[in-house]
Formats: structure tokens, C-alpha cells, sequence
């Protein structure tokens, strides 16, 4: 069921190795700022940081207090965790009695009131993101802003591509075959995600306050009402307490091709919804509320496990460069914080990522139907709140019914060897292999799993989730604040900071168009992409 039919032979030899060292990596790490006391940071992104709108390494995600980290793509692992960790030691300098939460669910949280939503400055592009991050808040609650996840960047280079182009004897340009086979890589992913889910949920509790005043089906950690939980879960954060609601539920996103895919989101940016309609455009000091009162205010509206990605130009939204130049590369946004490790991801779990993303592009990938679409999220619900209880049942791809989870895991990872070995060699290494080996004892045994461990070491330290959590950064931010920088990158990172508050003011004095107007510029954008490829689809 999960075996390759064959791997292209060329991709073996010796001399085709960069097909697969090529490979372009990048990580968007979120750790949310808190105090010493353990609660959310009130105070405006660090000055000492540089700019969250023009740094190109550290900024903000939703929350004021919500940093990220992002990496330039890097071909070798040691170079992603490298620059990952120079990020890292730099903002731990600069913070001033904060450190980073290192879980994916937040620290205690208050009213909502007292979550500051991030601020980028007075250009127009500045208020979007502001007004967006707003509407959002207004929709979801502002807590859904204080959950930090880690995005995985993975890009195959043109040299894989040409192989399989050649293998397949395929006419297309070679950006219409890529196009074709990231869509089918993202197929394949979407049947199988669920085992990352699994292996790397690190989100099975959470604090009290976090749902407060919400319905949900949680029950007190060890009658401790401070920490709720499900005893077999995984990654409460990729489940229905994230950014969902009823008017999502019905969007129906299909990922069988480019054109699909990007219908699908231009459908939902141009739908009125009624609660938005009510929540209102602006206020009555004439300010934004939200974007607009669509089903999406933007395509980053949608949540999803995997992106289709190409990089933007300034001012460009992200659907228009998906539309105009195809897919540069793919985002994986499954992932808990890892709390065992101070960048919130291990290097073996990065080799694992490397096995299963090559696996999912080279292995057949059939259109998905509905019936399949609704498997695929019946089995990210069933692993999200009941991935390590014994005996559970998903569905197989293929209508072949349900089967174990234990089962189905154990057979991807075997079919997912011989990707690894390939790997192996034209790295000449054994990372990839010892990943799959490590990981399989996660299968075999579920206390091995991040999520396993995060609610055995509350039991036995008796500890409240928050309570642990902040004992976990505490740990990680003496780890960190120990180790230094090379004078080189220190300078380097020091002149980032300079360069980006200069570009933000920049940006602000060049901002002289209305607000208004350069929404309604943003959005014809969204209406020309729309219109092209709704023309493409009746062709």
C-alpha cells in the first residue's frame, strides 16, 4: 500500500548526488515573550531586535509578544540549526527579564484584552498587517494569537525535477511539471501527516485560561482544574481549539492541482460571511475591525497542515506570486515546539521530515475525492486527541477501510527506507536511517513521544502544564544564554538591526497613499488572479 513503484535509477548514481543535496531547508520558529513571572510580555517588540516589519530574521507573528525566527534557506542541516541558533542567542542577549516559552501552548493568559496584537509602524503595509492580525482577534479571540507552532521550508532542486521530467518523458515546461508534482507531493502528505502528528504532537495539555470562557471537551490533568488535557492526545494546538470555526468548516479547499488550489481560496476570499458582516468593517472612530468580511481576509486566513509557497515581491500578496510564477517550494505547518529541545526541533527530526516530504513527491499520488478529503481531516481529529491510545483506528488511503494507526505507521516508515538510504548516500551519511530507526521505537512504544513525555513529567513532578512549561524555558534560556556568537556574526546581526529600522522608516515616509486606497490596490490583485484562473478552469 505504501510502496514506491520505483525510484528513478539516475537518482542513484554517484554523480546525480546534488539532485538530492540540493535540497533547500528553512525553519520559522514561533516562541512566545513572557516575563519572569511567567505571563505574557507586555511590552513592544524589543527596539534592540530591529524591526519586526523589515528585519529579515527575527519579527513577530500574531501577537506583539509572539517572536519568530526565520532562516535563510540553507542546503546542509548544520547550517539550518547554525542560524537558527545564532537568532536565538542573539534575542536572549537582548531581552531584558523575558525569556521564550518553549511550548507550542501558551503561559497563563488573562482577558483577552491584555493579549497586544502585534504593531508594525505607520506605513500602509505596516496597518495591513496590523489590521489583519485585528481581524483575526475579532473572529477567533485574541489567545489563538499566543499559540506558537514551527514551519518546516523544503524545496527539491531543478536538477531532481529534470529527472523525473525525464523519466516520465514529460512535454511540460519545467515549471509546469514542478507545479504538478508539488501539488501531488502535497496530496501524498495530507493521506500521511497524520504520522508527524503522532511522532512529533507535543501539545497533549494546556492551561485553563486558555479556553476560558469557551466550550471544549478537556478534562483536569490529575483532578488539577489549573491544566486540562486528553489523556492519549497529541497536538491539542492542531485540533478545533486553533484557528477554526463553523464558517471554515465548510470550506472545502482541493489540492489536485494548481488551478484547484487556487480557485478554491479565491472562492473563499470573495464569500460574505454574516458573523463578520456583524462584527462590522470598521468602528465608529472609523477604524479598521477587520480586512474585510469575507470568509478569508487574506489566503493566509486559511489554515492548513502544508503550503504551496512562492517567494513575494514587495507589495505582492502571496496567492498573485503562487499564480504568476507556480511553486518555489513547500511549508510545513504541522509542527508542535518541541519542548526537549532549546529550538523547538531536533536534527533527526528534520532527517525524518527530509525521508517523508522526498517520499510523499516520489510516490504515485491520484487525485483526491471528497470522501478522501473528509478522511484526511477525520484522521488529523482522531490523532490530535487520541493519537496514543491503544488499538486506535484510521482510515486508509485507497477506501481500503479502517486499520490500526500502529500498523499503517510501521509500514510507511518501512516503505520510506529505501528514500532514506538514497539519502544516505548522497549526503554519505547515516542520519536519515537513524532517524527512521530512532523514530520507530515512538510506534512500537507511545510513551516515547514528545507528548507521552510532556504528561509523564507533570504526573511525576506534580507539576500544573504551566508550571512545567516555564520550568522548561527557564532551562532552555540558561542553555542559550551561555553560549556566545563568533565577533563576525555578532556584527553581522547587530547591523541587521540598524539596517531594518532604517528601512522601516523609510517605508513609512514613502507611505503617502490613503490606507483605503491601498487596500482596495492589495485586493485587485486577488481579483485578476481570480479571474485568470477561473478562465483557465472552464477552458
Amino acid at each position: 500500500m505504501f510502496k514506491i513503484n520505483a525510484i528513478p535509477y539516475s537518482l542513484t548514481l554517484s554523480q546525480n548526488a546534488p539532485a538530492l543535496t540540493g535540497i533547500l531547508r528553512g525553519i520559522e520558529r514561533e516562541g512566545l515573550r513572557i516575563g519572569v513571572d511567567g505571563k505574557i510580555a507586555q511590552t513592544p517588540h524589543p527596539k534592540s531586535l530591529g524591526s519586526a516589519l523589515t528585519h529579515p530574521l527575527i519579527t513577530t507573528d500574531f501577537s506583539e509578544a509572539l517572536l519568530e525566527f526565520i532562516t535563510p534557506p540553507s542546503h546542509r542541516v548544520e547550517d539550518l540549526f547554525k542560524n537558527l541558533s545564532v537568532s536565538h542567542i542573539f534575542t536572549q542577549q537582548k531581552l531584558e527579564n523575558e525569556i521564550i516559552w518553549s511550548c507550542s501552548m501558551p503561559c497563563v493568559l488573562n482577558d483577552d484584552s491584555l493579549i497586544p496584537v502585534a504593531q508594525y509602524g505607520r506605513s500602509n503595509n505596516a496597518k495591513m498587517k496590523t489590521t489583519y492580525r485585528i481581524g483575526l482577534g475579532n473572529r477567533y479571540g485574541r489567545a489563538m494569537q499566543t499559540v506558537a507552532g514551527l514551519h518546516y521550508n523544503f524545496s527539491l532542486p531543478n536538477a531532481f525535477w529534470t529527472h523525473l521530467q525525464s523519466q516520465e518523458n514529460s512535454i511540460e515546461s519545467l515549471q509546469e511539471f514542478k507545479d504538478r508534482k508539488y501539488f501531488g507531493l502535497i496530496r501524498n502528505f495530507r493521506r500521511y501527516y497524520w504520522l508527524l502528528i503522532y511522532l512529533f504532537g507535543a501539545s497533549p495539555a494546556l492551561c485553563a485560561s486558555f479556553v476560558r470562557g469557551r466550550e471544549h471537551n478537556l478534562a483536569p490533568f490529575e483532578g488539577d482544574n489549573r491544566s486540562l488535557h486528553l489523556p492519549f492526545a497529541t497536538s491539542l494546538r492542531m485540533g478545533d481549539l486553533g484557528y477554526q470555526s463553523a464558517e471554515q468548516a465548510s470550506l472545502k479547499v482541493c489540492y489536485n492541482s494548481k488551478q484547484d488550489y487556487i480557485q478554491s481560496l479565491c472562492k473563499a476570499l470573495n464569500q460574505p460571511v454574516d458573523s463578520y458582516k456583524k462584527i462590522g468593517l470598521k468602528n465608529n472612530h472609523n477604524e479598521y475591525e477587520q480586512l474585510n468580511t469575507h470568509l478569508l481576509q487574506i489566503e493566509n486566513e486559511f489554515y492548513s497542515a502544508i503550503r504551496p509557497k512562492r517567494t513575494a515581491k514587495k507589495g505582492e500578496t502571496a496567492l498573485t506570486a503562487l499564480c504568476q510564477r507556480g511553486v518555489e517550494y513547500i511549508e510545513v505547518r504541522c509542527l508542535d515546539i518541541n519542548p526537549f529541545d532549546p529550538l523547538g526541533i531536533s536534527k533527526a527530526q528534520i532527517h525524518f521530515l527530509d525521508t517523508f516530504l522526498l517520499y510523499c513527491a516520489l510516490k504515485d499520488s491520484p487525485e483526491a475525492g471528497e470522501q478522501e478529503c473528509d478522511d484526511v481531516m477525520n484522521n488529523q481529529r482522531n490523532v490530535v486527541h487520541n493519537g496514543r491510545m491503544p488499538g486506535l483506528l484510521l482510515e486508509a488511503p485507497g477506501a481500503q477501510g479502517k486499520r490500526p494507526l500502529q500498523d499503517m505507521a510501521q509500514e510507511l516508515i518501512d516503505a520510506m527506507q529505501p528514500v532514506a538510504r538514497m539519502l544516505d548516500e548522497a549526503n554519505k551519511t547515516d542520519n536519515h536511517i537513524k532517524s527512521l530507526v530512532e523514530f520507530t521505537a515512538s510506534v512500537t512504544d507511545s510513551s516515547l513521544t514528545p507528548s507521552a513525555k510532556i504528561l509523564a513529567q507533570m504526573k511525576e513532578q506534580k507539576l500544573p502544564y504551566a508550571h512545567f512549561a516555564l520550568q522548561v524555558s527557564e532551562q532552555h534560556h540558561r542553555d542559550m544564554s551561555s553560549k556566545s556568537i563568533p565577533d563576525d556574526r555578532q556584527a553581522q546581526l547587530e547591523a541587521l538591526v540598524q539596517q531594518s529600522l532604517i528601512q522601516q522608516a523609510e517605508q513609512e515616509k514613502a507611505s503617502t497613499q490613503p490606507f483605503d486606497r491601498y487596500l482596495q490596490e492589495y485586493y485587485q490583485q486577488y481579483e485578476s488572479c481570480c479571474e485568470k484562473h477561473s478562465a483557465e478552469f472552464t477552458l
